[in-house]
């Protein structure tokens, strides 16, 4: 409920590594971000300081990604934001910035893409049900247990 949702735009830095775990799909690459700023001493766009940030996709989109996404393109990322903390070798304080991703895409500012709706995995065939009865019984006359003849007609056998 109170989760950090954030939109990213950056590049990919790393193949996608795609593995197959008990819990379905998964995959995973870094985004670098990278800042730009106006440099009015140099009348020109400057580059500033690179956030990396290591993408997680899960289930449909982790196949999609395996896919679609290689090293450079540029893409849009948005999800929740999980930034970590830990102690390496007992001294060294290490940080990282995870995003659990709902969804990636192309930066069409930048490029152009072609897209394939993906294909849905065919349901497990299910075991053919009988078809019911839909017959109304038909009645039974008193007297001497056979069928009531309602609106008989003859038949003519060729």
């Amino acid at each position: 409920m109170n989760e950090t949702i954030v939109c990213v735009v950056g590049n990919v830095a790393t193949p996608p590594v795609y593995r197959e775990l008990p819990a379905g799909p998964s995959a995973r690459f870094r985004l670098a971000v990278t800042a730009r700023y106006w440099d009015r001493e140099k009348s020109a766009w400057t580059d500033g300081h690179t956030n990396f940030f290591t993408v997680w996709a899960n289930r449909q989109l982790a196949v999609n990604v395996a896919a679609s996404v290689e090293v450079g393109q540029p893409v849009v990322v948005q999800g929740r934001l999980k930034v970590r903390t830990d102690v390496r070798d007992g001294q060294q304080q290490w940080a990282s910035a995870d995003i659990d991703a709902v969804a990636i895409g192309h930066d069409l500012s930048r490029g152009t893409a072609v897209f394939h709706r993906a294909a849905k995995p065919e349901a497990p065939p299910t075991a053919a049900r009988p078809e019911p009865n839909w017959e109304t019984p038909r009645a039974v006359d008193a007297t001497d247990g056979a069928p009531e003849q309602l609106d008989a007609q003859p038949v003519a056998v060729t």
